[in-house]
């Protein structure tokens, strides 16, 4: 880190102290100041206008916001709240995504603002539908080699780190560890939260950079039927001694045709604001694995109602106090697929890089490969090339909305399965896409066609060499 780097971060660690001390006076009047500081940290990382909109939320008492943000001053710790804002605000959005957008322009490929790890395949539990549930303790990254992601990651400029598996918090020694030795990242875990305990409070309270999305599915009912008995009561359990000691932490929910209507009924999401949860990371269920099951994936109709809940419950009138985004249907405003390394890539416990959480298929390990080597191979380029996959970007994964995408990049790249239980061939794991595919494009050309939408010709996969594109798509 650069001297005049360690200069901003200690001058920004030292305003944010004596700003979070001023807000918490009065946090109602005071709330204001902490924006203004922050922008002032992340100055022309984002249009002034962005900063003026968040001030007018806040100063208006009718919007859910104002209250979010006020719930976030009262429960979370300020440490958290500090560090967090310095590693996502200075690191990862002012000194990370500059260094992201130079190596992108030097080598010509993709280079991601975040990387998903597993640090072990092992998982305490055996949910339906999830692939890991077959694996067992089977593979492990060593603690040199998460080491390892994070200093190559930094080095591109990735300062955003996600990990799932498994069950990560198998190993959340190590993963504490992680977090200490890197103050200038952010840290994040999907758990099922049976492994949270006082210890890990406390030294997520102690690090500062770490938080938690726990899977938890709408009703007991609905959650226990896939996640096993008893899931649903200790998930909550673990919500409230996290809330309690005041660290930070989201849901995670994966949505499915049998449990739509529960995980987003309005009781649901009530009770998770109540439980402390800030943040909801909501999934479509995608048919991966040998043993996966196609008729979990929501039907068309679903999709379009999961696309119209979003923008209502995000609503600043009638919304609930969490942040919620769908990775599956906010694709317009990141441009359509993210995977690849164009926003992110996963690595799984044996080392394979793979171009996303679900695609699993890979020209390239850790062991054998670094991360731009792999940044750089075919399997990924294939993705650098194609992006956007779909100009409606309700259509954005090549694998369940562009079936006919996946298979032949798969085959043209000779990426190989990386399922670490049974090899799946392409072919198969696309037929089981085939269906949706097909009655989803009507229905998302539709709304595709009805709602206004963000412009992303700035999503980097175009600016690049924009004279190969038009406004309409390739």
């Amino acid at each position: 880190m650069a001297d005049t780097h360690k200069l901003t971060r200690a001058a920004a660690g030292a305003i944010l102290d004596k700003t979070l001390k001023y807000v918490d006076k009065n946090p109602e009047e005071n709330i204001i100041k902490l924006v203004d500081r922050a922008s002032g940290m992340i100055k022309g990382m984002f249009p002034p206008e962005n900063f003026e909109k968040i001030k007018a939320g806040l100063r208006d008492p009718d919007n859910v916001y104002r209250q979010f943000a006020l719930d976030i001053i009262r429960d979370i710790d300020k440490r958290i709240i500090k560090n967090m804002i310095l590693s996502m605000g200075i690191e990862a959005a002012l000194y990370g995504t500059k260094t992201v957008r130079e190596n992108r322009e030097k080598y010509d490929c993709n280079i991601p603002w975040l990387i998903l790890f597993d640090p072990t395949s092992a998982c305490n539990m055996k949910c339906k539908g999830c692939w890991a549930a077959e694996y067992g303790y089977k593979q492990n990254l060593t603690y040199e080699e998460m080491k390892s992601i994070v200093s190559q990651g930094k080095a591109l400029g990735t300062h955003f780190y996600m990990m799932t598996g498994g069950e990560p918090l198998i190993r959340k020694d190590d993963i504490i560890r992680l977090c200490e030795e890197n103050p200038d990242c952010a840290f994040m875990a999907f758990t099922n939260g049976t492994l949270v305990d006082q210890k890990l409070c406390d030294d997520m309270l102690r690090v500062g950079n770490f938080a938690l999305a726990l899977s938890v599915e709408g009703t007991e009912e609905s959650n226990d039927l896939r996640r096993g008995g008893g899931a649903y009561s200790k998930t909550l359990a673990a919500m409230d001694l996290l809330h309690k000691n005041k660290c930070l932490f989201g849901i995670s929910v994966c949505y499915t045709r049998q449990n739509d209507a529960y995980v987003t009924s309005d009781e649901f999401l009530d009770l998770m604001v109540e439980k402390g949860a800030k943040y909801g990371l909501y999934f479509n269920y995608m048919p991966v694995g040998h043993d996966a099951d196609k008729d979990f994936i929501p039907t068309p109709q679903q999709r379009k109602y999961m696309y119209e809940w979003i923008r209502r419950v995000r609503n600043s009138k009638t919304g609930k106090r969490m942040f919620i985004f769908d990775f599956q249907d906010d694709g317009e405003y990141v441009g359509g697929c993210i995977a690849g390394g164009r926003r992110y890539f996963h690595i799984n416990s044996a080392g394979d890089m793979e171009p996303c959480v679900f695609i699993h298929y890979s020209d390239s390990n850790i062991r054998t490969h670094t991360i731009l080597e792999a940044l750089r191979r075919p399997l990924f380029m294939a993705y650098n090339k194609g992006q956007p996959f779909n100009d409606n970007h309700l259509r954005p994964c090549p694998m369940l909305e562009n079936p006919q995408i996946l298979r032949k990049m798969v085959k043209e790249t000779g990426a190989k399965s990386t399922d670490l239980l049974v090899e799946e061939d392409v072919d198969t794991l696309c037929g089981r896409c085939d269906q949706f595919a097909l009655e989803w494009a009507p229905v998302a050309e539709e709304i595709w066609n009805t709602y206004p939408h963000k412009k992303t010709h700035t999503e980097y996969y175009r600016d690049r060499h924009p004279e190969e594109f038009t406004d309409s798509g390739k």
